[in-house]
């Protein structure tokens, strides 16, 4: 079995399987809501056609594309739901299930929320792969959640023709002290605390083999300590950045807040090997559509494209992107006054 590379069983891996975003954003517009109010309550569309009424329970929902959902329970709970699943983005199936499990925690955390119950969603070709891997894809799952403090109460499964792996996640955060995507403002700066490029390492790991500890590490790091790092920053806005790139999550931040978002190229850190990845070619379709989704929207001055690639390379479970300053991440732009344009690189 140590000979099975899970990642060629799977047509792409991670969060760069994701439907790309403006695909995704079209879908879903029927559903957006007429006027979230001024309290950020919800009133999403009927699929026929009428707006249903306003839920004042709902303090995150669809309307901008935030990492969880938020329902109010009283006055100083609320509870968090999310879900995330992908195909292998790593041959190693304990490594692949930790890496699945800590991307999935990462919606809580990057709400603000701590993650308290869990289910495992698994897609596995029975006939094709031992039922042993998908075993140390499961115990992969459970060392995270377990190391997040959250349990496992069961889940899923399917036979499906690929592997897949993720978890439904349930937990708990204080109503005013939430991380959401509209609630950046100008003069912050824009802090990250994991580097990019585990989406070009992941490319070139599908296609050559190679291994790459750093990157497998910073992929099973929970956001843990980075998002309650945030909440005691005095942070209200943040995200994670995941399958549409540092440059997508941080448009639909700038969007979502009425701001244009400014980026340093230069203190933008990355994981090594990932410049060489990208100069040798390694670079994902999902990647490629992340820029072109923001390119109309994005000021790149005389930034080479080998680094806009880098900035809008799709990650599998990256870091938290936090309008503030963050004890341990570092600072790689600021947000200002809206202008021509939300995004710009400099």
């Amino acid at each position: 079995m140590t000979d099975i590379r899970l990642t060629q069983y799977a047509r792409g891996g991670g969060c760069s399987c994701k439907i790309p975003p403006g695909e995704l954003e079209a879908v879903l517009a029927t559903f957006l809501p007429l006027d979230p109010g001024p309290t950020g309550t919800n009133g999403a569309h009927d699929p026929h056609g009428e707006q249903a009424a306003p839920d004042a329970a709902l303090l995150i929902g669809l309307e901008h594309g935030d990492d969880a959902a938020v329902v109010r329970i009283d006055g100083d709970r609320a509870l968090v739901s999310t879900v995330d699943f992908f195909a292998p983005v790593v041959d190693d199936p304990y490594d692949f299930g930790r890496i699945a499990a800590a991307n999935a925690l990462s919606d809580v955390y990057a709400v603000g929320g701590e993650p308290l119950v869990a289910l495992n969603l698994l897609g596995w070709p029975r006939d094709l792969l031992p039922m042993e891997l998908a075993h140390e894809v499961l115990r992969g799952g459970l060392d995270v959640a377990r190391q997040a403090g959250c349990a496992i109460g069961g889940g899923h499964s399917i036979d499906d023709a690929e592997p897949k792996y993720g978890l439904a996640v349930t937990g708990l955060a204080d109503p005013a002290r939430l991380l959401r995507l509209d609630a950046g403002r100008p003069g912050l700066p824009l802090s990250l605390s994991k580097p990019l490029g585990a989406g070009v390492l992941n490319s070139r790991h599908k296609a050559t083999g190679e291994v790459f500890p750093e990157a497998i590490a910073s992929m099973t790091t929970l956001n843990r300590d980075a998002a309650r790092a945030a909440i005691g920053a005095g942070a209200r806005c943040a995200t994670d950045v995941t399958g549409f790139g540092l440059l997508g999550h941080l448009f639909k931040l700038a969007r979502a807040s009425g701001v244009t978002a400014v980026v340093d190229a230069a203190a933008v850190p990355y994981l090594a090997g990932a410049r060489r990845a990208v100069r040798d070619g390694y670079v994902s379709g999902g990647t490629r559509r992340n820029l072109a989704w923001v390119s109309p929207r994005l000021d790149g001055g005389r930034v080479a494209e080998e680094e806009l690639l880098l900035l809008a390379d799709a990650q599998t479970s990256g870091g938290l992107l936090v309008a503030g300053e963050v004890p341990g991440a570092m600072v790689i732009g600021e947000l200002v006054p809206a202008g021509e344009q939300a995004l710009i690189v400099r």
